[in-house]
């Protein structure tokens, strides 16, 4: 495939540069020329099959396949991602204050184990920002027919009490301009972030965003969850009313053999597969079929994408098995769905 050629060409580059820097310079050059970007991966690649499109809830994802939260945080190329093939497309996290995120480095590629390690701290310019950028989008015309949806977090300085306001605050400028939302409670780069996840918390946080959004509600938790924390999380989000819960997040822990044992921040790639398929298999036996799971971890290949749908997920999101498979991983990805 053309794609994978491509992506076998720039690979050596870009990985010769510090990890950030090369995100940034990926991200930066898809701003710049969106229309050309778009034309040469549609050039290459078929168009998603409609038999892959699913239902979830209101929404239809054009194939099970998404882009998870973190790869584009303030919506630069909103207009390119759908050429690569995904079926919905997750931007953020974004926080009602701006925010510079934690001091570099901060990212690190770990090329043995195909596997990430970040503790970016939610760096992004704020969810007005983000908001600007999505008018913009939609006035020239740009607007994906897939679904878009806005991850949103905590600010730093936000004290962990005044939480519910300031998700609150994105969510009100977002509204109308995006499909869904996802609240963010399962980052491990925020100080205090995953103590929303309890439940007298979670109910609250949740008890105001659900109502206060003017599209569907999802909410994403960590793998590092104990197993009753995490069945009171599907129970909270469920009986809140949100559309469904993405699992997982990041991981804290360093599952498989790494080189970066001491390296802080969350993991994530192919050494989190195992951790978080039994975290999703998990979530799925608590919900039992009431709210759909969207599976997130590790996922590279057709293979995990298949194996998650048929343990039961709704959907599937991935971020780093793009880093390191290439471009063409999702049409590799709806086409092995396909066979």
């Amino acid at each position: 495939m053309m794609l994978d050629l491509l992506w076998a060409a720039a690979r050596p580059a870009l990985f010769t540069m510090d990890a950030e820097r090369a995100h940034r310079f990926t991200l930066e050059s898809l701003h710049r020329r969106p229309m050309a970007a778009r034309a040469l991966l549609e050039s290459f690649s078929a168009p998603v099959a409609p038999s892959l499109a699913v239902k979830l809830g209101p929404l239809t994802l054009a194939s099970p396949v998404g882009l998870a939260a973190g790869l584009d945080k303030d919506g630069e190329a909103i207009e390119i991602w759908p050429s690569l093939g995904f079926g919905f497309i997750e931007v953020g996290t974004v926080t009602a204050h701006a925010q510079d995120g934690n001091p570099q480095p901060r990212l690190f590629r770990l090329k043995a184990e195909r596997a990430l390690i970040n503790r970016m701290g939610f760096n992004n310019h704020g969810s007005q920002a983000l908001a600007d950028t999505i008018r913009a989008v939609r006035e020239i015309g740009g607007w994906p027919t897939i679904p878009v949806g806005a991850n949103i977090g905590k600010s730093k300085i936000t004290p962990l009490d005044d939480a519910t306001e300031d998700y609150l605050t994105s969510v009100r400028r977002l509204n109308g301009l995006v499909d869904y939302f996802t609240v963010n409670v399962s980052s491990p780069n925020t100080p205090g972030l995953r103590q929303l996840q309890s439940e007298e918390r979670l109910k609250e946080l949740l008890g105001a965003v659900v109502p206060a959004a003017e599209a569907p509600v999802m909410v994403k938790i960590s793998p590092d969850l104990a197993e009753e924390d995490l069945d009171t999380a599907v129970e909270v989000a469920y009986q809140s009313g949100c559309l469904a819960l993405i699992a997982t997040n990041t991981t804290s822990t360093r599952p498989g053999s790494t080189g970066r044992l001491a390296e802080g921040g969350g993991m994530s790639g192919a050494p989190l597969w195992p951790l978080a398929r039994r975290r999703i298999r998990r979530a799925l036996d608590t919900a039992s079929g009431r709210i759909p799971i969207v599976g997130v971890g590790g996922v590279r290949s057709a293979a995990q994408a298949r194996a998650l749908l048929d343990d039961g997920c709704v959907a599937v999101q991935l971020y780093s098995g793009l880093i390191f498979e290439g471009p063409g991983l999702i049409h590799r990805i709806n086409r092995g769905l396909l066979a």
